[in-house]
């Protein structure tokens, strides 16, 4: 077994692949890399992904595929903060669609169920 941590390894498997890799593939490589026994290897999966989420020299991609952002164009790898929902909205949800409504069109709604009443 290897003193390395599974990232470490992780970023070398992708580095000497030179192309992106499914999940469970690079796990695979790792466990066979790390020598773990396959309980050993169900007990890591969860801290091997969670590690590779966090570690920024790796770019989660389409289902679940990874690749090393370096090797990625900023736009494949940003995250558009513009959707980021502001104070004055909340979510709503009708049946199974979740939709935002502002403070204001809140307000119109309330308006019209009280006209309603009246």
């Amino acid at each position: 077994m290897t003193s390395r941590s599974m990232c470490d390894v992780a970023f070398d498997l992708l580095a000497n692949q030179k192309k992106e890799m499914p999940f469970s593939t690079l796990w695979e490589q790792v466990v066979k890399a790390m020598g773990f026994t396959s309980n050993q290897a169900e007990n890591k999966i969860a801290q091997f992904y969670s590690a590779l989420l966090l570690d920024a020299r790796f770019a989660p991609l389409a289902e679940n595929v990874w690749d090393l952002r370096s090797r990625r164009k900023f736009n494949e790898t940003h995250v558009d903060t513009s959707a980021i929902i502001l104070e004055d909205e909340y979510v709503g949800n009708d049946d199974d669609n979740i939709y935002l409504v502002t403070e204001d069109e809140k307000a119109e709604e309330k308006a019209e169920d009280d006209s309603e009443t009246d």
